[in-house]
């Protein structure tokens, strides 16, 4: 193993141990317990990632990248922005029954706890968010939409009221205080929120 692979190695190591510890523990995780489980030292999370902080978020860009690879996959360029809505929602509802759903609402919960004890941690975490936020705005950018085209700014409104939405009605079907939150639900209102809401353009509003 050369150099590159064994850092390689030891990088994708201590991401799967830190899922494991920080989905449990949240701000409690302990780097010895991470390290352990990578069978690596605590010297090289710090020679890897800088500090616990920098784990945690280049765990989160982890865990996001593929999610957001899936979405891009199940959402064919040729789709209008409704369609294209459409289409996320449904992905995102099937994956409230796979077998990583309830691990990835306890990782979700645990971030914002650590967020809320750690303000530099939230802004960190909020600065990886968005940044793999921009392929969903990517991806409903230049869509076709009532007679026109999706703007860059309108796709962000979109994804951001997208986005709260479906963690809500995810936790509430993980959760079981959803019953009747069905594949179609989770279409029907997604669309009614891009037709009504998110392409409302405040700017234009306000004149």
């Amino acid at each position: 193993m050369t150099r590159a692979e064994a850092r390689e190695r030891n990088r994708r190591a201590l991401l799967d141990a830190a899922f494991k510890v920080v989905s449990r523990d949240g701000y409690r995780a302990r780097l010895d317990e991470i390290a352990e489980r990578a069978d690596v030292t605590t010297g090289a999370i710090y020679s890897l990632f800088g500090s616990k902080n920098g784990l945690v978020v280049a765990l989160v860009a982890d865990y996001l990248r593929p999610y957001y690879e899936e979405i891009e996959r199940e959402v064919p360029a040729g789709l209008d922005l409704l369609e294209a809505v459409d289409a996320f929602a449904r992905h995102y509802r099937r994956g409230c029954e796979g077998p990583d759903a309830l691990p990835r609402l306890s990782l979700q919960i645990t971030l914002l706890d650590m967020a809320l004890h750690d303000p530099d941690l939230g802004a960190q975490l909020a600065t990886s968010v968005r940044s793999q936020e921009d392929h969903l705005i990517a991806l409903f950018t230049g869509r076709s939409y009532n007679g026109g085209t999706v703007t860059s700014h309108q796709a962000r409104r979109l994804a951001t009221a997208l986005r709260a939405l479906f963690v809500g009605l995810t936790q509430g079907v993980t959760l079981g205080l959803a019953p009747d939150a069905d594949e179609q639900y989770f279409a029907d209102t997604a669309r009614a929120l891009a037709s009504d809401v998110s392409l409302v353009d405040r700017d234009a509003d306000t004149g």
